[in-house]
């Protein structure tokens, strides 16, 4: 689709500045008291920042922190997978190594849906036991560095529209170690996002070329850099219209599909399409994790703070465990959630606008400006583990604080 076909309507909605745009409407009518799920404590945001600060001086006492990005994860258990896979493809050009980490980064955030608290994946080389996020990770890498997703003979590390067509349950199952003793969460979904990343590979030549391969979006990423440079914002525009048709269709307006984009009605106005409010969560954080095998080429990603906070469980819950956001009907804590529900909306907004306030009190604690700690490292340093830290004190396992239907393609 060109842009010219978009609706003006979808294509704001496409935009960064429009998430924290709406967010930022959410946030004032918390002030107001004019929410009908939270209400906002804001006296509170001091402590949060206190103990994400504290966090980040564990973790990175140097305050040489990394991106918030799916990179971390392969670094569990302190091996160093990626510099190993980066020392074996040494001698391949350039270009070839980075279509090998889109590759591996797109395909592993892909399959990062929530594993469920049974799931663990046993790591051949080490025989570490990993779950979660790590765990998905770990795996993920290990099945691309088998050639799972190439359908050509002696080339395993590369994924086409032909091999991520043709994945079943039964591949991924046996590459994630998956039994009824050992079970994994939304199986059959994930391989359904995937067989549509293989037609989406398979159709759109201009991201992904004749030989229909996930990693020449790489290329077509390259072609959009100017002066070693390329902004943040329009590296997420290219993620979200290259992978936009992989998502399940919830919401269209024009007959288009919103992707993750959602209605609150105290948005309603005269304006069209008032009532959205979009955040774009999966496709962010595939958009951070695009930005090292960037860097790693010589190109810089600029003006990174584009990018907002992503309004997922980690993030929202630090906000209500800290008592920052509380629910107005204490029931709802026990109560499941639709993602489309206006209280996980509104949750999800109020967590784009406190980050970015939270992150300035952050930076204040440690004495840096915009520039020395964006966004992205204030969410790895940083509140993501503040979050699962506190969820962890609150919660048997860590659970966050609301229960939300979730098919892995949300959160």
């Amino acid at each position: 689709m060109n842009k010219a076909d978009i609706n003006p309507v979808v294509a704001e909605l496409h935009h960064l500045h429009t998430i924290r745009q709406k967010s930022q409407q959410i946030l004032h009518l918390a002030q107001q008291n004019r929410l009908h799920h939270f209400s906002l404590n804001a006296n509170k945001m001091a402590a949060a920042a206190a103990f994400v600060t504290e966090v980040i001086l564990e973790q990175y006492p140097d305050l040489n922190i990394p991106y918030h990005s799916r990179w971390r994860h392969f670094e569990a258990g302190s091996h160093p997978r990626i510099n190993q896979l980066l020392e074996n493809i040494n001698s391949l050009p350039s270009q070839e190594q980075g279509r090998i980490l889109y590759e591996l980064a797109i395909l592993s955030v892909l399959l990062d849906a929530g594993a469920g608290n049974q799931w663990q994946f046993v790591e051949a080389e080490t025989q570490e036991h990993y779950t979660r996020s790590e765990g998905l990770a770990i795996a993920s890498l290990s099945m691309y560095r088998q050639g799972a997703f190439s359908s050509v003979d002696n080339n395993p590390l590369r994924a086409d529209a032909s091999a991520l067509i043709h994945l079943n349950d039964s591949i991924l199952s046996n590459a994630f170690q998956v039994t009824k003793a050992n079970p994994l969460a939304g199986v059959s979904g994930r391989v359904n996002l995937l067989n549509r990343l293989g037609n989406v590979v398979g159709q759109h030549k201009v991201f992904f070329g004749d030989e229909a391969r996930l990693g020449n979006f790489f290329d077509y990423i390259c072609s959009l850099v100017s002066n070693k440079k390329i902004e943040a914002a329009l590296l997420f525009q290219s993620v979200l219209t290259a992978f936009n048709k992989i998502w399940p269709t919830r919401l269209e307006y024009a007959g288009q599909s919103l992707g993750d984009v959602w209605i609150h009605s105290a948005l309603t106005s005269s304006i069209p399409g008032s009532e959205y409010i979009p955040f774009h969560k999966l496709s962010q954080w595939l958009t951070y994790s695009l930005i090292e095998p960037l860097e790693h080429m010589g190109i810089e990603v600029i003006q990174l703070d584009a990018l907002t906070g992503l309004p997922e469980y980690r993030n929202g819950g630090l906000l209500i465990d800290f008592g920052i956001l509380e629910l107005i009907d204490p029931t709802d804590s026990e109560r499941l959630h639709e993602p489309g529900s206006e209280l996980i909306v509104e949750w999800r907004a109020l967590t784009v606008a406190l980050l970015d306030e939270l992150a300035d009190l952050v930076r204040a604690n440690l004495q840096k400006n915009q520039l020395e700690l964006p966004l992205a490292k204030i969410l790895q340093g940083g509140t993501w583990e503040a979050g699962r830290r506190i969820a962890r004190k609150k919660r048997p396992h860590g659970t966050p604080p609301l229960n939300i239907v979730s098919d892995g393609t949300v959160f």
